[in-house]
């Protein structure tokens, strides 16, 4: 950008009446000092004219040539090294065991159940190394509750839907299988306090009786009114003996770890890994379900009286056969009504929760099962 003036009317300027004149030339022009960004080129020069008396006068004039401050864009000051600060950086110490905190760990839909093979012989639809890594993770950290999500009885016997022969005269094999978890789950934990919340598969026990023997709904032995209904699951599986405690009422029973955070087996199933949100939209508290077989979690985060707060919902997924052993709407059966080998939307897993009791918080952790194994805190279980 160039401007030019006339720097003289009367004696010739000195170097300050110039810097004024300039000053003067800009202010005429609406051009800040602060636009100036560089100074190209000043020019001083005279020029010779006559006035109009014919009398000659002499003009000192002056040309600047500039480059606005926007033309190379802002002036940012030098980006630096980081200082050098490592003598000076404490590192936090690590809690291993921080008091009055609690650990709870969730079993998810064993789907204990059996068919029989070409020979006769009995083929789980649980995944026995599944279950087997589930306990060793139990046994190493001895929680203080155990939870067991429900579903963890298949009874395809006694559903409502069409079945082949190879899973008749299964349910007692089953009831065993269930029979030994239950001692066995004690023996991993002896002090915990063991929740089975019944699913809708334990419901079908329930159902199969209401609809074919309803004079047999409640019976107990004789003289024991404080029992089990004989036709029950925790009656046949020795839960008394055990130490299991037992939520019937599918699917209005739950339990809660602390105040914040509840289990349920769960009715709502959603595609796509959207139900955990379908969880959220209804839910005030956190949540954790089964029901699914999938592994999901999603947390939300909204406005409380007293500021924000997050809730979570979870699945852990399942302790069962995900390759379609487990009779399903997306399974199939073969000309002997043995189930085909397909790939189920299913995940293995169960999940460790540590929380403080009541009204405190809570850590939720997801651990996968592949192939019967699992990684947890660094060590290799199965």
């Amino acid at each position: 950008m160039t401007l030019s003036d006339d720097l003289t009317v009367g004696p010739p300027p000195n170097r300050k009446d110039t810097l004024g004149k300039l000053a003067d030339l800009l202010d005429r022009q609406g051009i800040s000092v602060d636009e100036i960004g560089r100074v190209n080129r000043v020019s001083i020069y005279q020029s010779l004219t006559k006035n109009d008396e014919g009398e000659a006068e002499i003009h000192d004039l002056m040309g600047v040539q500039f480059s606005p401050s926007w033309e190379s864009g802002p002036q940012w000051p030098v980006i630096e090294r980081g200082k050098q600060t490592i003598g000076s950086i404490r590192l936090p110490k690590p809690v291993v065991k921080p008091e009055g905190y609690e650990t709870a760990v969730i079993l998810p839909d064993i789907q204990f159940g059996y068919y029989r093979d070409i020979t006769g012989e009995l083929e789980a639809t649980h995944d026995e190394k599944a279950i087997e890594t589930a306990l060793a993770v139990v046994t190493r950290i001895q929680p203080n509750v155990i939870v067991l999500v429900g579903d963890n009885l298949d009874l395809p016997e006694l559903g409502k839907y069409r079945l082949s022969p190879a899973f008749q005269q299964t349910t007692q094999a089953s009831i065993d299988r269930a029979t030994t978890f239950a001692a066995t789950l004690r023996l991993c934990a002896p002090d915990a306090d063991i929740v089975w919340i019944a699913g809708n598969h334990e419901e079908r026990l329930v159902n199969y009786v209401l609809d074919n023997a309803k004079a047999a709904f409640g019976l107990r032995k004789g003289n024991t009114p404080d029992d089990w209904p004989v036709l029950s699951v925790p009656y046949l599986c020795r839960f008394n003996e055990y130490r299991v405690r037992y939520l019937a009422g599918y699917p209005a029973s739950s339990f809660w770890i602390n105040q914040r955070l509840r289990v349920i087996h769960g009715d709502k199933v959603r595609s796509n890994g959207s139900t955990a949100h379908s969880y959220l939209a209804s839910s005030k508290t956190s949540v954790i379900y089964g029901h699914i077989h999938r592994r999901e979690w999603a947390e939300r985060s909204r406005e409380d009286w007293d500021g924000a707060k997050t809730i979570l919902a979870a699945s852990p997924g399942t302790l069962a056969r995900t390759d379609g052993a487990v009779p399903s709407t997306k399974g199939g059966i073969d000309l002997d009504g043995r189930p085909l080998t397909v790939v189920e939307d299913w995940q293995q897993g169960f999940a460790v929760v540590t929380y403080q009791p009541g009204d405190g918080d809570f850590w939720y952790e997801q651990v996968p099962i592949h192939s019967g194994r699992c990684l947890w805190r660094g060590t290799l279980f199965g």
